[in-house]
């Protein structure tokens, strides 16, 4: 665990972080292709909106490095009151991927702390995240850190 970098992802890492999207996408697709999206092109998609998000103030894209190779990635962006969610000011963290070769190895840990630090650091209040139903370790990982159940989101389709 020692050996793990989590710093703030560069444009230059993006296609990196790009492909471990899409890793992350078609996970979420094959277990319900009717409620999670599978754009064409998904990585080409990710890069254009992670290049994005790394010029704005209220977004944060942090990776982990072992020996200087990404093994993966978080995003997370600040956000404001959202009558809809009953939410105020709250940090969101979006993804959280590491590498399958890279799992069970600390590297899920740092990032999440890592997320939530730079989130905090962005006036974040509170952290809120999603996370797939059937994803267990995922979610293991996260009371890990500290959080708890407090939504369960349901489709029809």
């Amino acid at each position: 665990m020692d050996d793990i970098v989590i710093r703030a992802a560069k444009s230059g890492d993006l296609p990196h972080v790009a492909a471990m999207a899409g890793e992350l996408v078609r996970m979420h697709h094959a277990v319900d292709a009717a409620r999670f999206l599978l754009p064409e092109r998904v990585e080409e998609g990710y890069a254009w909106w992670l290049e994005r998000e790394l010029g704005r103030a209220e977004a944060a894209v942090i990776v982990a490095t072992v020996a200087d190779r990404i093994v993966g990635y978080a995003y997370g962006t600040r956000e404001g009151r959202d009558w809809n969610a009953l939410l105020d000011e709250h940090g969101a963290i979006h993804d959280v991927f590491v590498a399958k070769e890279a799992r069970r190895g600390g590297a899920g840990r740092k990032l999440v702390e890592g997320i939530v630090e730079e989130l905090t650091r962005r006036g974040a209040p509170r952290i809120v995240l999603s996370t797939m139903v059937a994803n267990e370790p995922a979610q293991r990982l996260f009371a890990a850190c500290g959080f708890r159940p407090t939504m369960l989101e349901m489709t029809r389709s």
